[in-house]
């Protein structure tokens, strides 16, 4: 098969690799779609030593089921492997699993390719009315969809039901349509980005703002550098809660002496419950997250320009979707 290898700093090569050869209660799925994530990215720049080159990246995929029993079903794909039998995963929090493993991780090769094999259980059938290439954001968005809901149960019964948003990327963008679905109405995305925040308000219909001020119950940090941490801090108000999904750098920004003595609860998330990420999918496929219009498609092989593109902020579109070459959706 082709793939999209992960190779050095900086480096992605499109060359042929060893076909995977799924094992017992796995298949094997042609993908179709499949995006590139800020998890991708930290990857490519060298700062995430758990995905060590050469590698294959890219674990947001939908695609076609190839032989088994479910040859040709269309499918989107929970990458999130884990044991099943621990008590995280039988209390339902499987993401909390010791054992848990996820594609573009080792000893799991990712989506970049032609090819790629999955548990059985991982995969969830897509609506024939549904293309592949929405069904592939199905991951990001459960990101986000998990990372809502633990803000919103974590928030006060007497608190506003307003939220404010710390970046317009895809996992920004993912958590202020799961906040709407929510029912939650009033969502400020902060994005500095000229090109990207005209996109989130005319393409989205978001309100989105170059800077963040005002007090806000419910702060989600959809970037987390430092700089981000420092404007989560100052801006949740008091008894409010704080949301962490992004993955940027590890320390400085919080100011845990103002989160003491006003009680504002901080609340880390990762991926996302099995339940979760069904919940996300059902809301795809009814439309209850809107068009989801907001991505730009390209071939597998161009994914390396895709990456350049994205660092240096030519690419205004929250999310990327590469397919690889000569298939269709």
């Amino acid at each position: 098969m082709k793939a999209l290898v992960y190779t050095d700093v900086e480096t992605l090569t499109y060359r042929d690799a060893p076909d995977p050869e799924p094992g017992a209660g796995e298949a094997l799925i042609r993908v179709e779609s499949v995006g590139i994530c800020g998890s991708d990215m930290h990857a490519w720049l060298g700062h995430d030593n758990r995905r060590p080159a050469p590698l294959i990246l890219g674990h947001e995929a939908a695609g076609t089921v190839v032989g088994g029993p479910r040859d040709g079903a269309r499918v989107t794909i929970n990458p999130l492997v884990t044991c099943g039998g621990c008590p995280a995963c039988t209390s339902g929090r499987e993401n909390l699993c010791p054992e848990r493993q996820i594609i573009s991780m080792p000893p799991r090769e990712g989506a970049f390719a032609d090819l790629l094999r999955m548990p059985e259980r991982n995969l969830i059938a897509v609506p024939d009315g549904v293309p592949l290439a929405k069904a592939a954001l199905a991951e990001p968005l459960a990101v986000s969809w998990h990372a809502v809901r633990l803000g919103l149960a974590a928030l006060h019964p007497s608190a506003e039901r307003r939220a404010l948003i710390l970046g317009g990327g895809a996992i920004g963008l993912a958590a202020a349509l799961a906040l709407r679905a929510m029912g939650v109405d009033e969502v400020t995305v902060v994005e500095p980005n000229d090109a990207r925040r005209a996109y989130l308000t005319e393409r989205c219909g978001l309100r989105a703002v170059p800077a963040a001020e005002g007090a806000h119950p419910i702060v989600v940090d959809a970037v987390w550098f430092a700089v981000t941490r420092a404007t989560a801090s100052a801006l949740a108000e008091p008894g409010g809660v704080i949301v962490h999904i992004g993955l940027g750098e590890d320390a400085g920004g919080l100011d845990l002496r103002r989160m003491t003595l006003q009680e504002i609860t901080f609340i880390g998330t990762y991926t996302y419950t099995a339940q979760d990420f069904r919940d996300t999918a059902a809301a795809l496929f009814d439309g209850r997250l809107g068009p989801l219009d907001w991505t730009e498609i390209r071939p597998l092989s161009d994914g390396a320009a895709a990456f350049r593109d994205i660092r240096s902020g030519q690419s205004a579109a929250p999310k990327i979707i590469l397919q690889p070459d000569n298939q269709g959706v």
